[in-house]
């Protein structure tokens, strides 16, 4: 097989994601146990730019199912004999050895992903563009998954310490898994007795279904006029509905707060389900229209001829052809009304309608155990992660269907 510039560019990738891998895998597994891990760039970066190189000298056919666990035991051996050389102490804990061993693997399907069609000889341009477009996607895509995970991570963490440990270490984010569980969840077992949150999650729960519920009664109409009806002033309407996003929600809260003292409305629930659907209702409709307008006219009309009225055509034809759309916009009104604090903050002084978010505020402040903030910020997080990795798929949907019509 001929070597071309393909194979040394494997040899630097593969160097850059054993590099990446070392201070990533070292700095979580000090994070996770608590012991001092010093991560061996120099012999790992070595040992991954070998690896690479043999996985780019196998044949592609055979690449995934044998060469590609290979590879990263190459790898690992070279890692290891290069710290002898070196003279680094290969005496490691168990620790240490699992950290090594995710280096490389986590590398090998790294430079699987990147080489995994290519071979090691001579590559024109566009190969190589393609080479790169890889290796950067696959950067930003560990990147970002590090800025993303490693606040929760952190807030998970020190929602699960006692208030000793936090006070001895702060820095030390560690767990001991194995105590017993009232121990473990003793922040969250208290949050439900002694501070409410379980009637914290039940009012923002109302909330947001009730601002879901009201945003579609007026976005559907709204949106399927706007895509579908003629009438004066409709490209106007179209194009100025998200105009209220200019006006800052700051400017907007002194008055309503005003007017919500003097009509009864401050301090209630209800005063939040009548603020958070008129800022939801312009960007519902926005989305929509759009998916209508995707829509083919044709069923439409054909519905109208057999008789259909136009509010028929609408529940009969539209509305079951815009379940991803609707599906999408739902999750993220839901997402707007549960994480909203300027206007909860604001409008509610009674613990015993506090929403969500208004309750974990509460929890700021220096007679509370910092715990107890991050395991109410950790309850806050994950209902709405967990929904929306659900419903991802119908936010894609919703999200990009109709942007190349109408």
């Amino acid at each position: 097989m001929k070597i071309g510039n393909t194979f040394f560019i494997g040899l630097v990738v593969g160097a850059l994601w054993a590099l990446i891998y070392s201070v990533v895998l070292s700095v979580f597994a000090m994070l996770v146990t608590g012991d001092v891990i010093v991560p061996d760039i120099g012999n790992a970066m070595a040992g991954g730019a070998v690896g690479a190189g043999f996985y780019l000298l196998t044949p592609v056919a055979r690449r995934e199912e044998l060469w590609l666990p290979v590879s990263a035991v190459i790898a690992f051996v070279v890692f290891w004999l290069m710290q002898k050389a070196t003279g680094v102490s290969v005496v490691a804990t168990s620790v240490q050895v699992l950290t090594w061993v995710g280096i490389f693997l986590t590398s090998a399907v790294s430079w699987h992903l990147c080489f995994h069609d290519m071979r090691a000889e001579r590559q024109g341009r566009y190969q190589l563009e393609v080479i790169l477009i890889r290796v950067m996607k696959g950067f930003g895509f560990v990147f970002f998954t590090i800025i993303v995970m490693l606040p929760f991570y952190v807030m998970l963490m020190t929602s699960l310490k006692s208030q000793q440990s936090l006070l001895a270490n702060p820095l030390d984010l560690s767990i001991n898994i194995w105590q017993d569980p009232k121990t473990l969840f003793r922040s969250y077992i208290e949050l439900f007795t002694d501070y409410r949150f379980g009637l914290f999650l039940l009012n923002s729960a109302m909330v947001s279904v009730a601002t879901v519920v009201i945003t579609l009664l007026f976005s559907i109409p709204g949106a399927y006029a706007v895509s579908r009806l003629k009438f004066p002033g409709q490209a106007v309407l179209s194009r100025s509905i998200l105009l209220i996003y200019m006006v800052p929600a700051i400017v907007l809260v002194i008055p309503l707060y005003a007017v919500f003292s003097q009509l009864g409305l401050r301090n209630t629930l209800i005063g939040l389900i009548v603020v958070y659907p008129a800022t939801t209702i312009p960007v519902a409709v926005y989305m929509l229209q759009g998916y209508f307008r995707g829509l083919p006219y044709e069923l439409e009309e054909a519905g109208l001829m057999d008789g259909l009225s136009r509010l028929g055509v609408i529940l009969k034809i539209t509305l079951p052809l815009s379940l991803p759309a609707i599906a999408s916009v739902s999750l993220y009104i839901f997402m707007i009304a549960w994480n909203e604090f300027l206007f909860a903050f604001m409008f509610l002084d009674d613990p015993d309608i506090f929403t969500l978010s208004r309750g974990v505020q509460s929890l700021n402040s220096s007679e509370i155990p910092r715990q107890h903030l991050m395991a109410g910020a950790v309850i806050a997080t994950v209902p709405v992660l967990v929904l929306f990795l659900w419903f991802e798929r119908f936010l894609v949907a919703g999200l990009t269907a109709g942007s190349v019509k109408g």
